[in-house]
């Protein structure tokens, strides 16, 4: 398994041109909400709290979670505080009656034209092209930048 050092460094070498930078900060973690969103948006037959099915996004990010940590527990714990986010507003998107799967769905097509006009400006594909673990690592190259402005070693 190659190590998280390995994994950024590729990520970002098609992640170099400023802008496509910046579309990053703001796509990818409106990507990462969106597959949220639409998972969260699949209940099912069992009750976590009073109100509160469990969904598949629950289960899924159980799993992601159990990724990060063999990538870098610190980053982990970084990755775990935005999933939970991500649970908590695609709960409020719910509680305001708005159709979640819906808002998820517009939210992804939008993040994903903002991605790919990004790539072009960088002239470069994106990584997940070569391999589809990059659409995972995209959170976490996010994250190290924050760790590493805190000082917070990844």
């Amino acid at each position: 398994m190659r190590t998280i050092d390995a994994w950024l460094n590729e990520y970002g070498e098609s992640h170099q041109n400023p802008t496509n930078k910046l579309v990053h900060w703001i796509c990818v973690p409106a990507i990462f909400f969106s597959v949220v969103g639409l998972l969260y948006s699949i209940k099912l037959p069992v009750l976590i709290a009073e109100n509160l099915p469990l969904n598949v996004a629950m289960l899924v990010l159980a799993l992601v979670t159990i990724y990060y940590i063999r990538l870098s527990v610190t980053l982990a714990v970084g990755l775990i505080l935005f999933t939970s986010l991500c649970l908590f507003l695609a709960q409020q998107v719910e509680n305001q009656g708005w159709t979640l799967w819906q808002v998820s769905l517009g939210i992804f097509v939008v993040a994903w034209i903002g991605q790919f006009w990004g790539h072009k400006v960088e002239g470069k594909k994106p990584s997940f092209f070569k391999d589809l673990q990059f659409l995972m690592i995209g959170p976490a190259w996010l994250m190290h930048f924050i760790y590493k402005k805190a000082g917070i070693p990844y």
